[in-house]
């Protein structure tokens, strides 16, 4: 291009920026390295996410070349990589600040770039037209920074409404799992303190010993829903041996199996995901502690099965199977409901109990994971949950280089039970 006669200064700077894209998106990530509260792999973790870089500079190159023919506000396929950089970096955690700092740093490098050009030019611009470069510049950066600090803000407030929502329906349930153990319990310590029939006295011991022990287990399954928080909070993914994670599913509720002549069967050729281990862990604990406890005792050969596969679409289904009680068809509408119990008539012939949240916080794990949870039961036959889980995706690698970038950018590319 013949820089002599700079007539056209701004469709000069804009094939300059076009040309050199790659190195300023690999200048920006360098500098993102040091700010951002994630592993330089984590900064764009997708391929699609590391395109955004160059892309975003070459769509600001091309307003600055025709600012009148179109916004950069009014370019929804621009701005829509703005939001994804909002929503991923709601994900990662990051704040406000850091991305006011992730787009300053932007537009000091594209600016700092246009200062190196004019001095390269044999003869210089006219200083307005150095600077309304530079405030097109300005103007589109802006744009993108408003367009990904409303998308991030907009997640954050979206995330707050729903833990609001979750917090009052959490506060509610407590009042109500709480009231009936505590009011067992005031009134055993009552009776006990006033009764001198030494049988009653016995009664109440009873009474307040089982209810102690029904509110230290309730107590954990509230810290358990504590803990679940909100899918949106950033589930921890990594890479699980399903088979190894049932097998250790197995060892935990051993001794429960083994008290009640369950055996545990562990089907093979269970394949190794991406997800997050913690629900799906606590997922086959609450389905397959319930399987063990509602075991049919008039059975000489009880048994629970764990197995996993892979479906035709890439996702991961999960089945625990039993040949216990069974569930009767009137009560399987309700059984993922917080505090339904469909076999509490029977606690005492069973030796059971329960709150009836195993299963509600199976359904909240799951809804966490985007999957679904079906159910197949017959009284006097047993009861298969089936776990389905969407297609995951691969544990986290080094970005692979964009095909397009691949020179300039390969530096930067460097409790339990119901």
């Amino acid at each position: 291009m013949n820089d002599s006669v700079a007539t056209n200064y701004g469709d000069l700077i804009a094939e300059r920026i076009r040309e050199s894209h790659a190195v300023i998106a690999s200048q920006w990530l360098d500098r993102l390295r040091e700010l951002l509260p994630v592993g330089s792999n984590e900064i764009f973790p997708t391929d699609e996410l590391l395109d955004h870089i160059p892309a975003l500079i070459r769509d600001v190159s091309e307003y600055v070349r025709a600012p009148e023919a179109e916004s950069v506000a009014a370019n929804t396929a621009v701005l829509a990589k703005a939001q994804d950089l909002g929503r991923l970096r709601y994900a990662q955690q990051a704040s406000v600040h850091q991305l006011l700092q992730e787009y300053r740093i932007l537009g000091s490098l594209l600016a700092e770039f246009v200062r190196e050009q004019v001095v390269l030019l044999r003869v210089p611009p006219a200083a307005p037209d150095t600077l309304d470069v530079l405030a097109r510049l300005q103007e589109s950066v802006g744009v993108l920074l408003q367009t990904t600090v409303d998308t991030f803000v907009a997640a954050y407030a979206d995330t707050i409404a729903r833990q609001t929502t979750r917090l009052e329906s959490f506060s509610r349930m407590v009042s109500h799992e709480l009231r009936q153990p505590l009011g067992a319990l005031q009134y055993a310590s009552h009776l006990l303190e006033n009764s001198k029939d030494e049988a009653q006295r016995e009664r109440c011991v009873g009474v307040i010993s089982r209810n102690v022990a029904h509110l230290v287990a309730l107590t954990g399954k509230l810290e358990t829903l504590c803990l679940l928080g909100d899918v949106a909070d950033g589930a921890h993914r990594q890479e699980a041996d399903l088979e190894s994670l049932m097998g250790e599913v197995a060892r935990q509720l051993g001794e429960m199996a083994a008290a009640r002549e369950v055996e545990l069967r562990i089907l093979p050729g269970a394949p190794i995901i991406t997800v997050d281990v913690a629900r799906v862990e606590l997922v086959l604990v609450n389905l397959t502690s319930n399987a063990i406890k509602y075991s049919d005792p008039s059975r000489a050969d009880r048994m629970v099965e764990l197995g996993a596969r892979l479906d035709a679409e890439g996702g991961c289904v999960l089945r625990v199977r039993d040949n216990g009680l069974g569930i009767d068809a009137a009560d399987l509408p309700s059984i993922f409901k917080r505090s339904y119990r469909a076999h509490a008539h029977r606690d005492d012939e069973l030796g059971a109990s329960g709150s009836g949240l195993g299963l509600f916080i199976a359904q909240e794990c799951i809804s966490a994971l985007k999957g679904t949870i079906a159910v197949d039961s017959t009284p006097g036959v047993g009861t298969t949950f089936t776990v389905t889980l969407p297609a995951s995706e691969p544990a986290s690698e080094p970005a692979a280089e964009p095909a397009a970038e691949n020179d300039a950018m390969g530096a930067a590319a460097n409790a339990s039970v119901n």
